[in-house]
């Protein structure tokens, strides 16, 4: 649920949704259906995810009507490919094989900051991210108690500089945080 102030409703999609004693601006598919576009409810789960996320996001610059209308008739086959997709996600999981990439070009970006005379700390992850090391434990020890706690400390010996870097990218950048080997899964 994103923020609404400064943004459009072209289509007349926005509602508030109660949950509690608390209110969420929502978009309505619903809505969007009913007013003109049937069928919404059988397109593909993920172009209804980028309809409702390009409502959420109109603001006549970023995201504009357009951009709506070309996500809306994404099966005729002069739309598909010739309109950008605008998709402004409100948060980003990586796993670890992507997200240690990605933490070297922030790294690489912030060492660049420095060259240039600017403040290293400005550069940051705009949404939050989340990297979850989630499949990288190796089997060393099995079908005891205490094999679980074996095989993490087997891990984190292997990849010391590897966990050492992802930790320094956790307290040195702004909405950035790292799930260690053993605790979350993607």
């Amino acid at each position: 649920m994103g923020k609404t102030t400064g943004f459009q409703d072209s289509f007349g999609t926005r509602e508030t949704l109660r949950v509690g004693a608390r209110s969420f601006a929502i978009h309505s598919l619903a809505r969007l259906e009913a007013g003109g576009f049937p069928g919404l409810g059988r397109y593909p789960v993920c172009i209804r995810i980028l309809i409702e996320n390009a409502l959420r996001n109109e603001d006549g610059r970023l995201v504009e009507t357009n951009h709506i209308r070309s996500l809306l008739r994404w099966t005729e086959p002069a739309v598909q490919g010739a309109v950008e997709v605008p998709f402004t996600p409100s948060r980003v999981i990586l796993q670890d094989f992507t997200g240690v990439p990605v933490l070297v070009d922030l790294a690489a970006m912030r060492d660049a900051a420095v060259a240039f005379g600017a403040d290293p700390t400005r550069v940051n992850p705009l949404i939050p991210v989340d990297l979850v090391i989630d499949h990288s434990v190796q089997v060393d020890a099995f079908g005891s108690a205490g094999a679980l706690a074996t095989n993490v400390e087997h891990e984190y010996r292997r990849n010391r500089e590897r966990y050492a870097f992802m930790r320094w990218g956790q307290k040195a950048l702004t909405n950035f945080r790292v799930v260690p080997p053993a605790t979350g899964i993607v």
